[in-house]
């Protein structure tokens, strides 16, 4: 991928981001299905709606969220905290609500971050019923002692969680999974920076013309949207091979991955791989029950192949879950290259397998066969040597490559050839 190209797909990508950043996202509702539908212009996903009150395991399907608008406004009819200006503004799923009230009643249903006194936060109450509002310490701090007419036009009713689903069929039924989420509202970073790009990636990989596994893209709400797609699909779980989250992709920071919790499984291996040989700054974490939907895809009755990728951890940004993780925090130049990390564990995937020489009672006979004027540079014929030498079945190719310090694309090219000439199944 030329450098142009890059920033021409990063750029195309933060603008798909900053079109979606303005839409009301929740667990449930109509912003998950504009975000959906909106994504369904360049993806053919299947959308899914699943019945509020549906059981899930241990969980239920809560009743579907929506809001309209939502104010607080003083005494002389200025609103001072308004829906409009941004969709933070309202605790997500809170009850609606019209009433008039002292500063003194309101005051328990405002919420501040006086570390950050510029920021809206972002809070939830799926669980709990109540009702809320964000607003910047600085804002709080300035409202007057008098009465408030307080509004919140929403819904919260029997409905239904919606997600998308989008299967890219290969030669295998063995599955690669990729699932971002997609209940956050204007949160760029921690939410549509990962479904900008998993988009992308989901559209590179319908387009190409011979696949080795099947891909799976999840569009899904964070956590009781996984587990209801998981307890939808119990039966067909074991198909997935290899798994990713992708979120946080899109911040400045260097990348970070999250092993899955059986901690050396493939995926596990072949992003680290990817990530030594990129020559980019990262770090490599152990699997712990805390983060994002990795927990419930690792969860022990479960436990899939399936490890996180991101850049800054979630929690360890100041921006993170508030008004400043906005389009700015996002860079477009960080979306094209987690993208391209992301192409490369896939090209990883697709070319790493573990091979067996036919041949295997010493070196075969390689000028009888072509292979000297095949391979004629000198590191293609190195490559062929280690190949041969190590592929006793026990090793993938891309062990083969990290052992000798060889490139795996060049591994995975004269592999192919020495397969061609019989030498290897």
């Amino acid at each position: 991928m030329s450098s142009a190209y890059g920033q021409e797909i990063g750029q195309a990508m933060h603008a798909r981001l900053t079109s979606l950043y303005p839409i009301c996202r929740s667990i449930t509702g109509d912003g998950v299905r504009q975000t959906l539908a909106e994504l369904q212009t360049t993806l053919p996903l299947v959308l899914q709606e699943v019945p509020s009150g549906t059981k899930v395991f241990d969980w239920t399907v809560p009743n579907e969220w929506n809001i309209r608008d939502a104010w607080i406004k003083n005494s002389k009819g200025q609103r001072v905290v308004d829906f409009q200006q941004s969709n933070l503004h309202v605790v997500s799923y809170s009850t609606p609500i019209h009433a008039t009230m002292p500063l003194s009643e309101l005051r328990s249903h405002l919420h501040s971050l006086p570390d950050r006194p510029d920021a809206v936060p972002n809070l939830t109450s799926y669980y709990q019923e109540s009702w809320g509002f964000c607003l910047s310490h600085n804002r709080l701090t300035a409202l007057e002692d008098e009465q408030y007419e307080v509004c919140i036009d929403s819904t919260l009713a029997p409905g239904s969680l919606t997600y998308g689903e989008l299967l890219v069929p290969g030669e295998s039924s063995d599955e690669v999974l990729f699932s971002s989420h997609i209940c956050h509202p204007s949160l760029a970073n921690d939410n549509l920076s990962g479904i900008v790009v998993a988009a992308q990636l989901a559209a590179e990989m319908a387009s190409r013309t011979k696949l080795r596994y099947s891909y799976r893209f999840l569009f899904v709400p964070a956590s009781v949207g996984v587990i209801t797609w998981l307890a939808l699909n119990e039966m067909r779980v074991d198909r997935i091979r290899h798994g990713l989250v992708l979120s946080g992709v899109g911040d400045s920071g260097s990348i970070t991955y999250k092993r899955s919790r059986q901690g050396s499984a493939e995926i596990d291996r072949v992003v680290a791989f990817v990530l030594e040989n990129s020559g980019l700054p990262h770090t490599i974490q152990d699997f712990s029950p805390l983060g994002y939907d990795e927990r419930q895809y690792c969860s022990p009755g479960f436990n899939l192949p399936v490890g996180r990728f991101s850049r800054t951890p979630y929690g360890t940004y100041p921006q993170y879950h508030t008004s400043d993780d906005n389009p700015d925090f996002v860079k477009a130049d960080s979306l094209a290259e987690s993208l391209r990390i992301l192409r490369m564990v896939v090209d990883v995937l697709e070319g790493s397998r573990k091979v067996i020489n036919t041949q295997p009672k010493c070196e075969p006979q390689l000028g009888k066969r072509g292979l000297y004027s095949q391979l004629s540079k000198e590191s293609e014929t190195t490559a062929m040597l280690w190949i041969l030498n190590y592929s006793d079945g026990n090793n993938t190719l891309m062990d083969i490559a990290r052992r000798a310090s060889i490139p795996i694309e060049r591994v995975i090219k004269v592999a192919s050839i020495l397969e061609s000439k019989g030498l290897l199944k």
